[in-house]
């Protein structure tokens, strides 16, 4: 059984308890909810009481000072990451951390190190990696019900402009992090790392991307057509086009039903497994890690993460985004 600490009482976190509470009433005791720290101790007690966690902590520092804590999930902003792997790395503590990982791939690189230097599980808890929904659409693919992939396309976009750190660069904010990684992680789990990349977008006055459109090309010919933003809604549908039809995914951030179409006919319609919220697939991979020593999820290893991440680097430099802390 391994005890969870959560950092961060945002809303991200209400999600891990969710889904914690889930498992364990569905029989799935392999992670307990443990202990919940907040910069703010009234905020933490909060939480505990509403979420029947049995601990709370009024910083950072107490949490991960616990020794009786395993895992640590980090809930905090992506601009903090960074600092709070390295914190729960130096306690000793188990890591899932939430995308993005951190700002950028040479803050991955410094705590994947850190990680494997001191034996500690570090994992990404970019959601779709983890869900069985990747499995399925690999599998269609190889089938050959489509015939041969040729373009992926992906969108994801929310009306969250507003929110302060989505539009501040002292903070990280912009679409590519926040919303763009899913588009970027959907492409690549089908086609693979892109031979190259164009970017474009459209800036707040702020100077963060506000919708940011991708153009990944392979040397084989395949393309894939990202695009994401804070500005709106958008269906959240991806599509991989094949020369004898095409897969539509709903939702490409937690996939809720796969369809094959062959001549614009649905010959196949692939419910997802019900689930509690999506997140208990990087739950109980981390958890499995831990209890048999192994150092990096594999559906999501360090390798992975960091190249993403250097992808996003170089689609900042494009788009001429840096942040004041780089």
């Amino acid at each position: 059984m391994i005890k969870l600490g959560i950092l961060g009482a945002g809303g991200i976190a209400r999600m891990m308890v969710k889904t914690v509470k889930g498992m364990n009433d569905s029989g799935d005791d392999s992670v307990v909810l443990y202990g919940i720290g907040s910069r703010d101790i009234k905020k933490a007690e909060e939480f505990a009481r509403e979420n029947d966690i049995p601990k709370f902590y009024g910083s950072y520092e107490d949490l991960v000072s616990d020794e009786d804590i395993d895992l640590i999930y980090i809930a905090s902003p992506h601009s903090y990451h960074y600092e709070h792997i390295k914190l729960c790395l130096e306690h000793g503590k188990n890591v899932l951390c939430e995308k993005a990982f951190t700002v950028n791939a040479d803050m991955a690189k410094e705590v994947c190190r850190m990680a494997e230097e001191k034996g500690l599980v570090l994992a990404e808890a970019i959601w779709p990696r983890y869900q069985p929904s990747r499995k399925l659409i690999n599998e269609i693919v190889a089938k050959g019900l489509i015939g041969e992939p040729k373009i992926v396309t992906a969108n994801l976009a929310y009306d969250i402009d507003e929110v302060p750190r989505l539009v501040r660069k002292e903070l990280a904010g912009g679409a590519l992090l926040d919303v763009g990684v899913y588009t970027i992680n959907f492409a690549e789990m089908i086609f693979g790392h892109p031979d190259r990349i164009k970017a474009q977008c459209s800036y707040a006055p702020t100077g963060v991307d506000e919708t940011t459109s991708l153009l990944f090309e392979y040397d084989d010919g395949r393309r894939a057509i990202l695009y994401s933003s804070t500005l709106g809604l958008s269906d959240r549908f991806g599509y991989v086009y094949g020369t004898e039809g095409f897969i539509q995914v709903e939702n490409i951030n937690n996939p809720q039903c796969i369809r094959v179409f062959r001549d614009y006919e649905v010959i196949e319609e692939i419910p997802v497994e019900p689930q509690i919220t999506g997140y208990e697939y990087e739950v109980r991979e981390v958890a499995r890690c831990i209890e048999n020593g192994i150092k990096e999820a594999p559906s999501m290893p360090h390798s992975e993460t960091i190249k993403v991440l250097e992808e996003m680097d170089e689609i900042r430099a494009q788009l001429n985004i840096t942040y004041p802390f780089e």
